[in-house]
């Protein structure tokens, strides 16, 4: 367990690091290192690095406004951001083992629950892979099945699920 990881913002110098981490965390998953660095110049404010002991990169979050039930395709560019956006999207969050059970995923959730609610975004939504279901239902995210998402689901896996909850509670 590793008590002194702290969340910081990203910055471009990270993104290497945060495209390693990717290949790491999400094998199954695989996005270009061009979709981390568009996220990040599209919505700085959303984009995270986990840090462990002497400053090393342990995981990281992307997050940004979208459109409410049209998450974007795994491995896809956004062109940029829709104004007004009807929720707050939670692209990634991955942490290698050395993060994981420190309560640093926890945190950021919460962290990532205030500023959707400051952006005025009404909901939270995310695509669960990797088992993470239970960890998003801890924080109040349930699954939405909607049979309009199925293909892009698919497109994931076949245990991969929107997630929502409101930004209000």
């Amino acid at each position: 367990m590793v008590e002194q990881a702290k969340w910081r913002a990203m910055q471009t110098v990270d993104l290497a690091a945060v495209s390693s981490l990717g290949d790491l965390v999400h094998v199954n998953y695989p996005e270009d290192a061009g979709v981390f660095a568009e996220r990040l110049r599209l919505y700085p404010a959303g984009c995270f690095l986990l840090e462990g002991e002497a400053g090393s990169a342990i995981g990281y979050a992307v997050t940004h406004p979208w459109h409410f039930k049209k998450p974007p395709e795994l491995n896809s560019m956004l062109g940029a951001l829709p104004e007004p956006a009807s929720s707050y999207y939670i692209h990634d969050i991955a942490l290698l083992p050395a993060g994981r059970g420190s309560g640093a995923a926890s945190r950021l959730v919460a962290a990532i629950i205030a500023h959707a609610r400051e952006t005025g975004a009404p909901n939270i939504s995310l695509i669960a892979v990797n088992g993470s279901i239970p960890f998003w239902a801890r924080h109040g995210f349930e699954v939405d099945a909607d049979p309009a998402l199925d293909a892009k689901l698919k497109s994931y896996d076949d245990d991969a699920r929107f997630m929502v909850r409101p930004s209000r509670t």
